[in-house]
């Protein structure tokens, strides 16, 4: 709770509501998400990246807006946990999660110049607030600066073994409003907390007609993918320091019912949150009870610190939110991929950090992950062919027929996937084969083949045989094998023509043409 309650304070207002609808969220995420979640130790509530991505809809839409597409997007959570989807989020990779969590962190770190130095910009985008300063002016209320100073100083000098007993955002911001009091200080607070968990502005079913929800599907997606990757991954991470596994459908679920219920209290949307969840763990978090009665003493700080809280300076909350941008980010993965100089990583990180700052977390998220994709394909389509001539001494074979029948052999050892992006490399593997007698091709290394492989491949062994070759397949594997059968290039070449090893065919006495179907793979 006294982790959360800062935070909450600061991501209502950051992300165009106010603190106390932050306050609100924080509320019905303890007492409703926690005992419904995936895990004991799963704790929701406001977020930074969820605020970063709202501000943009509440400059559009208004407040009004904020909660139908919180509404909306908790029906989708809500599907994707009946329908199972939850194991969908762990086909991002890591570095598209750094990028889009460090384009967020910027975001919210840019987005507080206003409480901050004390001024006002225009505009619905990061880029467009802050180009608006040309036009309106930036005169900074140099006592705000100061104060939202003291914070950032004191949240990065405090000593983190003291972290576990006491936040330092708490403290920090108690002794910047303090200080603001004691000394007069004439800057923006936060304002009057209604002590009440049904404020004036929520929503009402009457709010929701067919053109205004219509309008806000996209945002919807976009709070709602964020409230699903942003939550499994909390759980995946606190579910490494205890042990439990979360159950992420379940968590969809509870997610879901959590973003149904609270635009109805005037709250902005909820999701786990790594903080919080990362301090109740460490501090000894054993049942949901945990979530609950966090939301209880916040609760009861609505009701008996109201009057305080709503002195609390704007740009105390600024600062409380910039160090948080700033430990958002994973540093030690980004230091790590740069260091180390892996370009995959490197450009999926910066396309998509990029693409979250200037487009939006949707098209970020689909920008890193086709990003992803193609550059998969591009890895994995890479064939390694190594061509070896016969030579029947080295099997330990003495026997001279053998020898002969082998004397103008070769073997092609594949390693990698026969997919549409090599096809022509297939072509290239039986082209080569076309001086040789007997062409022999082990398959160990091929995980897979897709039409355009097995074509490629049907197409060699009818231009080899054209031509009087030899085509024995080695080593394939099962799943491999079943594709040849599907694709008729086992009738093509006739079951005796596959074998379990490059040994075993060689070694094999037989006549090749009185071959019977024993030598199976």
């Amino acid at each position: 709770a006294a982790v959360a309650l800062p935070l909450a304070l600061a991501f209502g207002v950051s992300s165009g509501a106010d603190a106390a609808a932050g306050l609100i969220t924080a509320i019905v995420a303890g007492l409703l998400v926690s005992p419904l979640g995936g895990a004991y130790y799963q704790l929701s509530g406001p977020t930074g990246a969820m605020a970063a991505i709202l501000i943009s809809i509440t400059a559009e839409y208004q407040l009004q807006g904020v909660f139908i597409a919180t509404f909306i997007a908790g029906v989708i959570l809500l599907l994707c946990g009946i329908f199972r989807v939850g194991r969908l989020a762990s086909f991002l990779s890591s570095s598209v999660i750094a990028g889009f969590t460090s384009g967020i962190s910027i975001i919210i770190a840019f987005g507080q110049i206003d409480n901050l130095f004390g001024v006002k910009s225009a505009g619905e985008s990061l880029i467009g607030r802050l180009l608006s300063y040309r036009t309106l002016g930036f005169t900074p209320h140099w006592e705000s600066v100061a104060v939202g100073a003291f914070v950032v100083a004191f949240m990065a000098l405090f000593p983190k073994r003291w972290q576990r007993h006491v936040p330092a955002s708490l403290l920090g911001i108690i002794a910047a409003t303090a200080g603001a009091i004691a000394l007069g200080l004439d800057i923006p607070s936060i304002g009057e907390i209604p002590k009440t968990l049904f404020p004036a502005e929520r929503l009402t079913l009457g709010m929701m007609d067919l053109q205004r929800v219509s309008a806000l599907i996209p945002p919807a997606i976009s709070i709602a993918m964020l409230g699903m990757i942003e939550s499994l991954l909390c759980g995946a991470s606190a579910g490494k320091m205890t042990g439990v596994r979360l159950n992420n459908d379940q968590e969809l679920l509870a997610q879901g019912v959590g973003n149904l219920v609270i635009p109805f209290f005037g709250g902005v949307p909820l999701t786990a949150a790594i903080a919080r969840t990362s301090v109740a763990v460490k501090s000894g978090a054993a049942t949901r009870l945990t979530g609950v009665i966090h939301g209880l003493v916040l609760l009861a700080a609505m009701f008996l610190l109201a009057p305080l809280m709503s002195r609390i300076p704007l740009s105390a909350l600024a600062g409380v939110l910039i160090v948080t941008a700033w430990r958002m980010n994973d540093w030690g993965f980004i230091k790590n991929i740069f260091a180390k100089k892996f370009k995959s990583p490197i450009v999926k990180f910066t396309a998509t950090m990029v693409s979250t700052v200037v487009f939006d977390l949707t098209a970020a998220i689909l920008i890193g992950v086709l990003l992803s994709f193609v550059l998969l394909i591009i890895r994995l389509s890479k064939l390694e062919v190594n061509f070896e001539k016969v030579d029947m001494n080295r099997i330990g074979c003495s026997d001279p027929a053998l020898a002969d029948r082998y004397s103008n052999a070769v073997v092609s050892y594949i390693t990698g996937p026969l997919i549409f992006s090599n096809a022509e490399a297939v072509e290239d593997i039986f082209e080569q084969a076309g001086d040789y007698d007997t062409f022999l091709m082990s398959m160990r290394g091929v995980s897979l083949i897709d039409i355009s492989g097995a074509e490629a491949v049907a197409d060699g062994v009818k231009a080899l045989k054209e031509r009087g070759v030899d085509v024995i397949m080695c080593a394939l594997p099962r799943s491999t094998m079943k594709m040849m059968e599907r694709y008729g290039i086992r009738d093509l070449l006739g079951e005796q023509n596959f074998y379990w090893s490059v040994e075993r065919a060689l070694l094999d006495p037989r006549p090749r043409a009185g071959r019977h179907t024993e030598q199976k793979i």
